[in-house]
């Protein structure tokens, strides 16, 4: 496992829960660290991303206003902090690491990644 995603659990509606990812015997890589989820069935979908370098956030528009990226240099740590949390926000929480590239294109795309997380599960009751 090249990184380790944590804080994940069960919350209710409404509620928030704070995710952290932090790389397991090295740094981040690439130009942003990326969260993804999968929930069953379905694809695994981009979620907010932050540029290692000048904290750019990138956000999908579901989540906008409602989570929150940042990160600690210090600690090597990103987190996610999720507020204002719905069932449809129940799924595996995936961070990931090594985007070569800046433009939205790329940093939104699992495909552009490739140092991975083991996943977190975040579920959100009615």
């Amino acid at each position: 496992v090249q990184l380790q995603a944590s804080g994940g659990g069960l919350v209710q509606a409404g509620g928030s829960l704070r995710l952290s990812c932090a790389p397991s015997g090295r740094t981040f890589s690439g130009y942003a660290v990326g969260w993804f989820r999968q929930a069953p069935g379905k694809e695994r979908q981009f979620v907010a991303a932050i540029s290692w370098r000048d904290a750019r956030p990138y956000y999908t528009d579901p989540v906008k206003g409602r989570f929150t990226i940042s990160r600690s240099a210090a600690k090597s740590t990103v987190y996610l902090q999720m507020n204002s949390l719905k069932p449809e926000d129940t799924a595996v929480y995936y961070c990931a690491d090594g985007v070569g590239y800046s433009d939205t294109y790329y940093v939104t795309r699992a495909a552009s990644y490739d140092g991975w997380g083991q996943g977190t599960q975040v579920t959100v009751s009615s």
